[in-house]
């Protein structure tokens, strides 16, 4: 496959399309949390608890499934990981009770966490020296998915009521189909690659720790925002399409943010960036709740921008440290970071059961400042030798 608009490979195309369609699906619980809630009588705590176990399904698996890519083959996971996922995910209309719920959340969310590391590791592949732009483009092309999902799901759950849930694997379903025979194939790794995996991380532990740290943290934030705003709108008297259409503006601006990053960091050093995005994001954060209506959403985007203007970086970064383990350091920094981030979120419910969504959404505003401190010991250079030294006469 050849280059194609943009400046990239084909290949990179077709699965930033593939990343799109999976991740408007893996944003399916959010947006229909008003719903739920009452529906199961559910606290908040509870609310959070099923988000944290569909993280643990859809982001924290994605470590195992990168090693497995990383020793095994790309293609099956590929392939099956979308297939399985919005097949399955649509069924939550279906749920009667939290334990259905969660088992088919889990399930669903088994098949995104297949496809995101080897789909990752592959962009880097094909990407070549504009691998940073190639990873902003996917990740971003994931994000608008997983932006525009809670104003799909609300509006059809407003208009038609759960039950007629399941309908919307068939347009996910006939988009996949288009795609999914056309993924590139990459030669198959040797089945004792003891230089792939987890073995290859072991010298570069420092750096990739503070990184995997930084997500969690910015993670965390970012899923109590996207988790909870939408439960706050509709007990201020917003209809569930309404709520749904301003998480999505959140998250849409999140992504924007996402495809930005990467040339920002390209010209001023990754570190000043990731520090820079996270401290600025704070004064926006803190103020969103206090707002009404579009100045709400307006500032919350802005939040939400800024502080996810850095992902595609933290993971161009991890496997410029060790690239024949792309997937792996792809999985730890997205989804095993991600997930770890969503295993918080029950502590923000519970906290927002006893002092109110707005009072626990101002407090998780401040947590991007404890994930700038920890970018303060990054190194500032990009290349693997640089950051394996982590000397002191480093610069950008």
């Amino acid at each position: 496959m050849k280059e194609r608009g943009l400046g990239l490979h084909a290949g990179v195309l077709l699965l930033a399309f593939t990343h799109f369609v999976i991740d408007t699906y893996s944003n399916i619980l959010a947006p229909l949390l008003p719903v739920f809630i009452p529906q199961m009588q559910l606290s908040l705590a509870a609310a959070g608890l099923l988000q944290t176990i569909f993280q643990m399904s859809s982001s924290v698996s994605q470590l195992a499934f990168g090693h497995l890519a990383d020793r095994w083959r790309h293609r099956p996971l590929l392939v099956a990981g979308p297939l399985l996922s919005v097949v399955v995910l649509p069924l939550v209309g279906l749920a009667q009770d939290p334990a259905t719920l969660a088992a088919i959340l889990i399930v669903g969310g088994l098949g995104g966490a297949a496809f995101h590391p080897p789909a990752a590791a592959l962009v880097h592949t094909l990407s070549g020296p504009r691998a940073g732009w190639a990873m902003a483009f996917y990740i971003t092309a994931g994000s608008m998915g997983f932006s525009i999902g809670p104003m799909m799901f609300a509006a059809f759950v407003d208009r038609f009521g759960l039950a007629w849930m399941p309908l919307l694997m068939i347009p996910a379903l006939l988009a996949l189909a288009t795609v999914l025979g056309r993924l590139p194939v990459v030669a198959r790794r040797p089945e004792h690659d003891s230089r792939s995996g987890f073995s290859a991380l072991r010298p570069y532990a420092r750096p990739l720790t503070l990184l995997y740290l930084i997500v969690v943290l910015r993670t965390l934030t970012a899923l109590s925002f996207s988790t909870f705003v939408p439960v706050m709108l509709t007990r201020r008297g917003m209809s569930l399409a309404g709520a749904g259409t301003f998480s999505a503006i959140f998250l849409i601006a999140s992504a924007v943010g996402g495809l930005f990053g990467g040339g920002l960091a390209d010209r001023w050093g990754a570190r000043r960036v990731i520090i820079a995005s996270l401290v600025s994001s704070v004064p926006f954060f803190v103020a969103a709740p206090f707002f009404d209506g579009w100045a709400f959403v307006a500032i919350l985007a802005v939040a939400g921008l800024l502080l996810q203007s850095t992902l595609p970086v933290n993971v161009t970064f991890g496997q410029r440290l060790a690239p024949i383990s792309a997937a792996t350091v792809s999985s730890l920094m997205m989804g095993f970071a991600w997930g770890t981030g969503g295993l918080c979120v029950p502590l923000v419910g519970m906290m927002a059961d006893r002092l109110g969504i707005e009072a626990a959404l101002s407090m998780m505003a401040f947590t991007p400042l404890a994930a700038a401190l920890l970018a303060l010991p990054l190194p500032r250079g990009d290349a693997p030798a640089v950051v394996a030294d982590l000397g002191p006469n480093q610069t950008d």
